[in-house]
């Protein structure tokens, strides 16, 4: 059976949910072959517009499946880990992540990687890496830039679990909030979303990733000529004119008119 299912509505909104409750959602080789062939899907699939990824049971994921790990089998067959953090954060599509559940280890890693997300506060979150005798390798990757050294060290060293709500005080994920809320978050953040031309968002989500790698003088000119660019496209001048006009952009029939 499939471990990974996944919805396109009539929004171009793809759902990709985890459904392994049984094995707390854990990366099996199964579960991350599926989960990337949903990742390279959003980025391939034009009708799509933006993923939304989350999962069934009281686990959003458990990272490693510490059971097929430690029971050996031909690691020649094992997928690439690194796909799936890869896959999300060079996607052109926006992410947003609906966590409903717990997220530690390289789960926590991939609520991390998402771009926007919004976990039940009473879920934990942890870096249990040490606990196990390895470390928080590479998701130290996707979560160190968006943590205080001393509270990353804090948590990583110490291994110990913390609630949504810290997680988002940390910067890991974007907001926690009760359960009952957790829906109507997630919407909102979907219809914001929508509400953005396509190519804007998929040069904005570029410009995340470069602008902070780059110095002050390549930044600007760079970003001086992708305003230009931008400013030129049909996208743009679409947008403009319903801006003008008071009207929703093609793109958005269903958004906000408010600007």
């Amino acid at each position: 059976m499939a471990l990974v299912q996944t919805e396109l509505d009539s929004r171009g909104v793809f759902t990709i949910t985890l459904d392994d409750p049984n094995n707390r959602n854990a990366l099996s080789r199964q579960l991350t072959i599926e989960l990337i062939a949903a990742i390279d899907r959003v980025a391939e699939d034009d009708e799509i517009r933006l993923a939304v990824l989350t999962n069934t049971g009281k686990t959003f994921c458990a990272g490693a499946d510490l059971r097929e790990r430690s029971t050996g089998g031909d690691n020649l067959q094992a997928p690439d880990p690194l796909a799936l953090f890869r896959g999300i954060i060079d996607s052109p599509k926006p992410w947003v992540g609906r966590i409903a559940g717990h997220a530690v280890a390289g789960g926590l890693g991939l609520a991390a990687a998402l771009d926007l997300s919004v976990i039940d506060e009473t879920a934990k979150m942890g870096f249990t890496e040490v606990r196990i005798g390895v470390a928080p390798a590479i998701i130290s990757v996707i979560c160190l830039p968006k943590m205080r050294r001393s509270e990353a060290a804090a948590a990583m060293l110490r291994g110990r679990r913390f609630d949504g709500a810290e997680g988002a005080r940390l910067g890991l994920v974007n907001a926690a909030v009760p359960p009952a809320e957790l829906d109507g978050a997630v919407d909102a953040i979907v219809d914001d979303v929508l509400a953005g031309g396509p190519e804007a968002l998929t040069a904005t989500k570029s410009l995340l990733r470069t602008v902070p790698t780059l110095d002050r003088d390549t930044a600007f000119s760079e970003m001086a000529a992708l305003s230009a660019r931008l400013f030129e496209n049909p996208e743009a001048q679409e947008g403009m004119a319903a801006f003008r006009d008071g009207r929703r952009p093609g793109w958005s029939p269903d958004g906000p008119t408010t600007w």
